[in-house]
């Protein structure tokens, strides 16, 4: 294996400085495995690619068109996963998505569960240093595992949380690339194991490329 390209939902369908701020913040979120990837002198490319519909379309055309040796799919689940193992996973996206995954190696597709905005919220002493005073950790969702937060609960919680900053309420753009180059990937991991599966698998299919 000499490429590994990773494939984001995210950064809005037609911004292009929004999907490359969040791209640095991926960067940053996933830096050791880049690293690793790097020492074993393999191409690492990461892109933001928008709407989840266009993710999937580059994801499978550089599958299809064999344009690395490794594409690896990164989306929000969106709903709840059943089944988080990688063929549950390729069924959650074929049943909502209505994705086709022919001739696709199902670990290759991986899940935001339920959103991005998960993954930050996991590691709240960095968002309260990034909010600064005002900020209501209290408002941030307790429960450990929080895969398990409904979408709209975590939007809800985050809102709350960061409404009476001096950076104002929680925003994709504005915020999220700075946030995710703050949070602690072993913290991330503790309390999401959708992350947790990403960068275990990724840590696996490096080290044996």
């Amino acid at each position: 294996m000499k490429s590994i390209a990773i494939f984001v939902e995210g950064g809005g369908a037609t911004h292009r400085s929004g999907q490359d701020r969040l791209r640095q913040g991926f960067e940053a979120l996933l830096d050791k495995q880049k690293a690793a990837a790097r020492q074993r002198r393999l191409r690492w490319q990461l892109g933001l690619y928008g709407t989840r519909n266009e993710t999937f379309k580059a994801f499978r055309d550089a599958t299809t068109k064999q344009q690395v040796d490794l594409a690896v799919l990164l989306v929000d689940s969106e709903d709840p996963v059943t089944d988080s193992t990688p063929d549950g996973r390729v069924a959650h996206l074929n049943t909502r998505d209505g994705w086709s995954f022919e001739n696709v190696d199902a670990t290759r597709v991986h899940l935001m569960t339920q959103c991005m905005e998960t993954w930050i919220v996991a590691d709240p002493d960095r968002l309260k240093e990034f909010y600064g005073q005002r900020f209501h950790e209290s408002a941030l969702p307790r429960r450990s595992v929080l895969d398990e937060e409904p979408k709209a609960s975590l939007y809800s919680a985050l809102d709350a949380a960061t409404k009476d900053t001096q950076k104002g309420r929680y925003g994709k753009i504005r915020h999220a690339s700075e946030l995710l180059k703050r949070v602690r990937p072993s913290v991330v991991a503790a309390r999401c194991t959708s992350f947790q599966r990403l960068i275990q698998w990724l840590d696996a299919a490096i080290a044996v490329a």
